[in-house]
């Protein structure tokens, strides 16, 4: 029971740490943070504290408002920061992938299946929807590499629906903090076997990470690959 306790208390430092962090990173893209997050939990916390005295149970009410804000302060927050994450993310290369990482249990994601010099980039994601593939970079230039893993994948799985999209703010792009919401809208036509059947063909195709280390998240703007790795899969 103690080394529980203890464990219990070595980690809310470690919490309190990071909300910090996050806090400080989101700042520096919305100077307004903590006035907005200021006034959601005096306004919750108002409200229902002048509704308890209107019904006589200032301290009930009280206790119930101070709850609710806090828990109302932490999901604006929470949001904030995710849009704020996702500005700074904007238009780096890799930060697709970064996404597509956290879309939730049930997608696989396999980065960088395609990738020419100019570092336009398809990442691969496999879930219920069927197979979803994710370019960033110039969308003339991508067009071309989508085309080319479509290709392959229709030699090996044909009966599973693929899906394109290309992130970026231009017409018919999608932005980069709507990815993950556009992924999960597709409807589910797999089955979990489906799914994991549909993987374990698409190993065949291999991808550019089994033959060239890259760093997970956007990538570094200077990085470039080397003769004779512009856009191939194994």
């Amino acid at each position: 029971m103690a080394r529980s306790d203890s464990a219990a208390d070595a980690a809310n430092p470690g919490r309190l740490k990071q909300i910090a962090l996050t806090f400080k990173m989101t700042r520096k893209a919305d100077k307004t943070i903590g006035f907005v997050l200021a006034g959601v939990f005096l306004l919750t916390f108002g409200v229902f504290l002048a509704i308890g005295f209107l019904i006589d149970h200032p301290v009930y009410l009280g206790i119930f408002g101070f709850l609710l804000a806090f828990l109302a302060t932490a999901i604006v927050f929470g949001r904030r920061a995710e849009r704020a994450a996702f500005g700074q993310m904007e238009g780096q290369p890799g930060a697709a992938a970064a996404v597509l990482d956290n879309v939730g249990r049930g997608w696989t994601t396999t980065p960088a299946v395609a990738m020419n010099r100019s570092q336009d980039v398809v990442h691969r994601a496999v879930g219920k929807a069927g197979i979803v593939l994710v370019a960033e970079g110039n969308p003339n230039r991508v067009k071309s590499l989508l085309a080319a893993e479509k290709k392959k994948m229709n030699r090996i799985v044909a009966d599973v629906p693929v899906h394109d999209v290309i992130v970026g703010t231009g017409e018919g792009q999608v932005e980069l903090k709507k990815l993950r919401t556009t992924l999960l809208k597709y409807p589910r036509v797999l089955t979990g076997p489906q799914v994991t059947a549909t993987n374990d063909r698409l190993r065949a195709l291999g991808d550019l990470m089994s033959n060239m280390p890259l760093p997970k998240g956007p990538m570094p703007k200077g990085m470039r690959l080397p003769k004779g790795g512009g856009g191939k899969a194994r």
